[in-house]
């Protein structure tokens, strides 16, 4: 009877070696790969559920914490007399939450929110007209400061207005809020970010939850 040789079993044992290192390589990933997390957006440790507050919405409707339960939302805080960083986060907003719909129609796209700071000017009217601007998806909300205060203190967004007699100004903060569908603030976007930031990191937030 013929015995396979030293070297005739080394040209079996190779193979066999690479099968398992491929099987390995496999179950590695399967079992041991880290999610893919988002890299612009902070994420809170643990969602920190909203006060209750009470604005109204552009169509003159109650806007309150509950507005906000059953879907995710990107809410932006600005004003309508803007020259630019509110109008082209909107925008940014409004451009990546269509991209992300082609890109996955099954995925639950988050709504737009654009909360007015300066209610002196901004009038149902008003906020109608520019939000109106930016499709259906965006809804404007605006109401007395001392409730938009009980929103804004929670979730550490600043503003002040300062009317003034010969200047009018308004600052704020320019971060985008995740609010989820348990009406918690989630994570946010701080300034500068762009359409891709929110089409790639979005879902990822929204599957991690």
């Amino acid at each position: 009877m013929n015995h396979p040789t030293q070297a005739g079993r080394s040209v079996i044992a190779i193979p066999i070696f690479l099968l398992l290192v491929i099987a390995g390589g496999y179950l590695s990933r399967g079992y041991f790969a880290t999610p893919e997390m988002p890299v612009h957006a902070t994420v809170l440790p643990a969602p920190a559920p909203l006060p209750e507050f009470e604005l109204m919405n552009h169509n003159g409707d109650l806007f309150g914490t509950d507005a906000f339960k059953g879907r995710w939302s990107l809410v932006f805080f600005g004003f309508t007399n803007c020259p630019d960083i509110c109008p082209v986060a909107l925008q940014q907003m409004v451009v990546a939450r269509r991209r992300m719909a082609e890109a996955n129609p099954e995925l639950k796209l988050p709504d737009i929110v654009f909360v007015s700071v300066d209610p002196g000017r901004d009038s149902a009217d008003v906020l109608a007209q520019y939000v109106g601007g930016f499709g259906s998806a965006v809804t404007g909300v605006r109401g007395d400061p001392d409730e938009l205060r009980k929103l804004t203190g929670a979730i550490g967004i600043f503003f002040a207005v300062s009317p003034g007699v010969d200047e009018y100004s308004v600052a704020h903060s320019a971060a985008v809020i995740v609010i989820n569908e348990n009406a918690e603030f989630h994570a946010l976007f701080s300034a500068p970010y762009d359409i891709d930031t929110f089409v790639n990191e979005m879902p990822l937030i929204i599957a991690a939850k």
